[in-house]
């Protein structure tokens, strides 16, 4: 996926990739904030194999969230903050991340297992300006770990199924 969009950057700049909460981001704007965001994730050592947690609210950042952690090679990690905090614990003791993904505010409560690196963003990103905004190398192949979904699972508690 992220290669796709890397390549409808180069091919159509400036349409409309995303649009939500009054924010307008083109392809080329989308492409670049999520590798600068990469890039700095890459920084902090995720890649294939690695698990990073993503807490944002819904709207333009999630998806170059999302969009920065698949560039990175790592599996991502949906945490809901709409989510009861007991549930988002759970999901983040079992969930084994290396790193913690999450727009400024959220989160703050919960007790984050310890070793965690958490990387904090603001909505427009801007905290990463000094980070390259071109393709990080691809590392990831086919049959690395995407994400981690939890559904709610028959006993009641959380499981996480990857893919």
């Amino acid at each position: 996926m992220h290669e796709r969009i890397a390549a409808q950057a180069l091919a159509t700049p400036f349409a409309l990739a995303v649009q939500a909460s009054g924010e307008r981001l083109d392809y080329a704007a989308l492409n670049a904030r999520a590798n600068r965001l990469a890039h700095r994730l890459l920084e902090l050592g995720a890649g294939p194999g690695h698990r990073v947690g993503l807490a944002s609210r819904r709207g333009p950042q999630l998806i170059v969230s999302l969009l920065a952690v698949l560039k990175s090679g790592a599996g991502y990690v949906p945490l809901d903050p709409s989510y009861p905090a007991e549930r988002l614990a759970y999901m983040l003791r079992d969930s084994r991340l290396d790193l913690l993904l999450s727009e400024t505010g959220l989160l703050a409560e919960l007790p984050l297992p310890s070793g965690l690196t958490r990387l904090t963003f603001s909505a427009s990103g801007d905290e990463l300006g000094d980070y390259p905004s071109t393709n990080p190398p691809n590392h990831a192949q086919a049959a690395d770990l995407a994400y981690v979904i939890y559904t709610s699972g028959s006993t009641g508690r959380p499981k996480g199924r990857g893919r």
